[in-house]
């Protein structure tokens, strides 16, 4: 019933640690003892199956940590395509680690960004703008006080329709066009949304309040795991940060949509999933696992 119909797919299985891992309470959650190809293999019938569940518009998310990462990273490539990656992002795990050993801290662990096709849901992430890039918004418009920042309103590259042609007696610099039409220019000029120079240069305003944000990249500083921080959490070791998922959920996926966790764990993706108005299936193979979300 659900094949080929779930829109966002979220794992975040073993990772090859070669550890047996405790809740909170000492009962036994799962146990990480598969190494190399008996891993590899573990996790490419599962993906191969993942695939056939994901719709065409669907997205995956395969977070692992350095020791298996770049093995899967080839896997991923054979089930899903190499045209369908879309990101290795990076996500910081912990507070820094006073390592005694001769290596360097070990705080971060990677999430494998797939998608099954080109037309894929994706609602773009932003944050908001830092107060250095809001400094870049130096002017203020008289009688609306808004904040702008000037930008030319012309691009490289010649053009041979409206966009090369001459609009205000003006043709573009040599090797450019106008971003905009002459007709669009006129219309944005009418609005007050060009500044005009006393040498009677031409730029356009970009206004700070009209800005969406910045768009998220791929390294993320600010979803530490649970279990680093002074916040409650189920008991349940490897739990993920719940804005983790927010994002996640939020950018793969809209309400209404499928989403799939098959290493459900504390259940943290499905109880966002749940507040984000998100369908969802949750599987685990470990009884404690299932205490825990069902609690």
């Amino acid at each position: 019933r659900v094949c080929g119909k779930i829109t966002l797919i979220y794992i975040d299985p073993p990772f090859s640690t070669q550890g047996a891992f405790l809740s909170r309470t000492q009962q036994k959650a799962y146990e990480d003892t598969m190494a190399g190809g008996q891993y590899i293999e573990f996790l490419r019938e599962r993906l191969i199956l993942l695939h056939r569940l994901l719709a065409d518009c669907g997205s995956i998310y395969l977070h692992l940590d350095e020791k298996m990462v770049f093995e899967m990273k080839l896997i991923m490539d054979e089930i899903f395509g190499s045209s369908n990656y879309r990101n290795l992002i990076v996500r910081k795990k912990c507070n820094p680690k006073n390592y005694t050993r001769k290596a360097y801290g070990n705080i971060a662990d990677f999430i494998l960004f797939y998608t099954k096709t080109n037309n894929y849901v994706w609602n773009r992430p932003v944050e908001v703008l830092s107060d250095e890039s809001a400094k870049e918004y130096q002017y203020i418009e008289p009688g609306t006080g808004r904040r702008y920042m000037k930008v030319p309103i012309h691009a490289p590259g010649i053009r041979n329709g409206a966009t090369g042609k001459p609009w205000r007696g003006m043709l573009p610099p040599p090797g450019k066009h106008w971003q905009y039409t002459p007709k669009r220019l006129d219309e944005m000029d009418a609005r007050g949304e060009i500044f005009w120079s006393k040498n009677e240069n031409p730029r356009r305003k970009v206004y700070l309040d009209d800005h969406s944000g910045v768009g998220v990249q791929d390294i993320w500083m600010d979803f530490r795991d649970a279990h680093n921080q002074n916040i409650r959490i189920t008991g349940y070791p490897t739990e993920k940060n719940p804005d983790l998922l927010r994002r996640i959920i939020g950018a793969s996926s809209n309400p209404g949509d499928l989403v799939l966790d098959c290493f459900a764990g504390s259940g943290t993706t499905l109880a966002i999933a749940n507040e984000m108005q998100r369908n969802w299936i949750g599987v685990d193979s470990s009884p404690e696992a299932l205490k825990t979300i069902l609690a």
